[in-house]
């Protein structure tokens, strides 16, 4: 039996998608295997959390000093969106980009200068190539020049404030369905034992349209939203928050006007696996529609 034959068969006897075996024999060919990195939603609300030091940017200094050192760091934020295909940052030396207005100087003059890995971003594209497991036709492509935005880079500057750690950015193809996502976070699972450590970065509860409400108290519409998909996160209950979309309109619309900052979750449910433990934090709010809650999914 050649190899071809044995992955082939091997599927087939223990039940595993093709195109999960596919993307971790090409994780296996390209980089060295390593134990499992965990993989992360961060809720990153202002970029001033990059400058600030308030209990967010604490929180994810901790963090970065707690997990296991990664290879390289895969984000994907709520600020690059594409249409068509998904684009993988192969950027040698990424620029920071200010994509926002309005705030102090210091924040414009914050730089964050981590170099890029093309070995992770070419084995990346691979692997978001072919049949998903779910059926849907992935499409990727390699985009040399694109910088780091402040999804990204708020919250590295405070996880890794060394920048010494290559980075690179994933694109939301934003014409593609919830599914579609969460079957891109499957792919990029096997990324995880291969040193890389994965987050997306976005908010549960994200809309600046709303009115604040006095002393940034959160609108209940919010605060249930938030608790239900907490609920279910800690569950490992991937598909009401894959249907939330959808299933959920009417409280998905007062709390994402548009779903570029809830899409990152899903790549999260994707590569996160049932037999991981489940952590929380910064579970509260940080204005009137902006929910921060974080979690971490570890083997």
């Amino acid at each position: 039996m050649n190899r071809r034959q044995f992955i082939i068969s091997s599927g087939v006897l223990l039940g595993t998608s093709m195109s999960t075996l596919f993307a971790e024999a090409i994780a296996q060919q390209r980089l060295p295997k390593t134990p499992k990195m965990p993989v992360l939603f961060i809720g990153h609300g202002s970029p001033m959390n990059a400058i600030q030091n308030n209990r967010y940017h604490q929180s994810w200094n901790k963090l970065g000093q707690q997990l296991p050192s990664p290879s390289a760091i895969l984000v994907v934020s709520a600020h690059w969106l594409s249409y068509g295909t998904t684009q993988v940052m192969a950027t040698p030396e990424p620029e920071t980009i200010n994509d926002f207005g309005g705030f102090p100087q210091a924040l414009f003059d914050k730089q964050y200068p981590a170099k890029g890995s093309l070995e992770t971003a070419e084995l990346t594209q691979k692997l978001l190539q072919g049949r998903s497991q779910s059926g849907f036709q992935l499409t990727s492509e390699l985009e040399h020049e694109r910088g780091l935005d402040h999804g990204t880079w708020s919250v590295l500057a405070a996880m890794y404030p060394d920048a010494n750690i290559p980075v690179l950015q994933l694109s939301i193809d934003y014409e593609k369905p919830a599914a579609y996502h969460y079957d891109i976070g499957r792919q990029l699972a096997a990324l995880r034992e291969r040193g890389v450590l994965i987050i997306g970065s976005g908010n549960i509860v994200h809309n600046l349209r709303a009115p604040r409400m006095a002393n940034r108290k959160p609108y209940d519409w919010g605060l249930e939203l938030d608790s239900q998909l907490g609920s279910a996160m800690a569950d490992h209950n991937d598909k009401p928050l894959i249907d939330a979309p959808t299933k959920q309109a009417k409280i998905m619309e007062l709390a994402h006007p548009t779903l570029e900052h809830y899409l990152p979750l899903l790549y999260t449910l994707g590569a996160k696996s049932k037999q991981d433990k489940v952590e929380f934090f910064n579970t509260d709010f940080a204005s009137s529609a902006i929910s921060m809650r974080s979690v971490m999914y570890s083997a």
